[in-house]
């Protein structure tokens, strides 16, 4: 960034529209938790000046000084050269209107997820008392953590395969002071034994082969095996449909993201009836399905799961 944005730039707008313009100059991919220059921008700046991200805008005005201008110039370049993803540069990222930590030991918090678990889950719990959950692959613990923020009368499970992983959730944790929550290595169920739940969650990795290998570079930045799912993207969700009825109660309920693997899986299981969720901005990928309704259709399936590496 030039000597001249220091000189020129004086407000808080001035570096956001500046930010935003270069963003969009450069090309970058948006996808972590934004989705455009302007959101991407504002954050860089707010984060930088230690302000909260839903300050007024009469603090737009606000002038700053050459130092602070500096520093976000820098963050501003840091985000156009690396092409690293925002929540990596600024250590933070924003989930279900909480702030959790976010480094590369596992994918930036960014699931519509979130907006089922600020509105209780409703109306797809259908009134269902939850005493215990489990968040299938919490990753940096965004879901476990936020569910039993919203729900402190839950017991939560939070399970993941990566060390990495858990221990960036075990941070998160204490950052949130979440006593509520508890976190487990497994793969998959395996390690889970007897335990049972009456709300499943899970946001496992989907992303087919193909399209892993041709992400942008912000994806790069991202541990692999929170993306990289097989040929149609569905190697764990079959697992997790094979295997959830296990750790349901008779009427527990399953809630699982699979994105753009969504067309796959109704190719392959079209007798299913899985529950397509209607977000704010429509459907998203994610589905919601009764354990009875995977014991009836168990054998197949286990068919389609048990053939999977």
């Amino acid at each position: 960034m030039t000597a001249e944005a220091a000189a020129e730039l004086h407000t808080i707008i001035d570096l956001i529209r500046y930010g935003a313009s270069r963003f969009n100059q450069a090309g970058l991919t948006f996808g972590h938790s934004y989705d455009n220059a302007v959101d991407e921008a504002t954050q860089l700046v707010l984060h930088t000046l230690h302000l909260p991200p839903d300050i007024g805008p009469a603090y737009g005005q606000a002038r700053l000084l050459l130092s602070e201008k500096q520093a976000i110039l820098a963050l501003f370049q840091r985000r156009i050269d690396e092409r690293v993803p925002i929540a990596y540069l600024t250590g933070e990222a924003w989930f279900a209107g909480l702030n959790f930590k976010s480094d590369a030991r596992a994918l930036v918090p960014r699931s519509p997820i979130a907006e089922l678990i600020e509105s209780g889950f409703e109306p797809w719990l259908g009134g269902r008392e939850v005493h215990r959950a489990l968040d299938l692959c919490t990753g940096s613990g965004c879901i476990a953590i936020a569910m039993g923020h919203y729900q402190p009368d839950w017991q939560v499970d939070g399970v993941d395969i990566s060390d990495d992983a858990l221990a960036l959730a075990a941070e998160n944790k204490a950052r949130l002071l979440a006593d509520n929550v508890q976190l487990l290595k497994s793969d998959l169920f395996s390690g889970l034994g007897g335990r049972h739940y009456d709300l499943i969650v899970t946001n496992p990795p989907y992303v087919t082969n193909d399209e892993t290998d041709a992400l942008p570079k912000e994806y790069s930045y991202e541990p692999e095996l929170g993306l990289r799912a097989g040929d149609d993207g569905l190697d764990l969700v079959l697992k997790i449909l094979r295997d959830a009825p296990l750790h349901l109660s008779e009427d527990g309920l399953l809630i699982c993201e699979v994105g753009e693997s969504e067309q796959h899986l109704i190719k392959l299981l079209p007798e299913v009836g899985f529950e397509w969720i209607e977000f704010k901005v429509g459907q998203m990928g994610i589905f919601s399905v009764e354990c009875r309704e995977l014991i009836r259709h168990s054998a197949r399936i286990s068919e389609l799961a048990d053939a999977r590496p």
